[in-house]
């Protein structure tokens, strides 16, 4: 029996919790590139191609593939997104803090209307997995995401230690 007064986060649904996990990591991803210069944000630290900008641009293919294709069994092609992870990581001459940004806010938009149409027992086919629980969607984003996150922390903390030391 639930404790009636636990606080309203004990008490919630596991699916409201997984979505409100995930909301807060899009929005702590985004929020590393606040205050960054462009230069910053595609500097490379690691040998990797991980930039604090290749980053978010890899979390706007990540939402467009686990809320476009696996939901909806649109093409990579269809979706305008690269084939493999490896390729969201590239970044443009013309990606911007502003244009990633935006890009991953209009994905995480079309993500949000995918996923209310989705009931919670949902298993969701377009994926090349197969078909997939829509809760194991929702665990693997929110582990994507924090990953990046821990990813972009790090990166955004040797840019800024970068400032001090010049």
């Amino acid at each position: 029996m639930t404790n009636p007064d636990a606080p309203i986060h004990y008490r919630q649904d596991p699916a409201e919790l997984a979505d409100e996990f995930i909301d807060q990591h899009r929005q702590m991803l985004l929020g590393y590139l606040d205050g960054m210069t462009e230069a910053e944000a595609r500097t490379r630290l690691v040998a990797s191609k991980t930039t604090l900008l290749g980053l978010l641009k890899h979390a706007v293919f990540v939402e467009r593939v686990w809320f476009g294709e696996a939901a909806t069994g649109a093409t990579r092609a269809e979706l305008g997104i690269p084939q493999s992870p490896d390729e969201s990581f590239d970044l443009a001459p013309e990606d911007t803090i502003a244009s990633v940004s935006r890009a991953y806010r209009q994905a995480v938009i079309r993500s949000r209307e995918i996923r209310q149409g989705l009931a919670d027992d949902a298993v969701l086919s377009g994926n090349r997995r197969g078909p997939l629980s829509l809760a194991w969607v929702q665990l693997h984003l929110l582990r994507e995401l924090a990953q990046h996150c821990g990813h972009a922390e790090i990166l955004r903390e040797q840019l800024l230690d970068a400032r001090t030391d010049s």
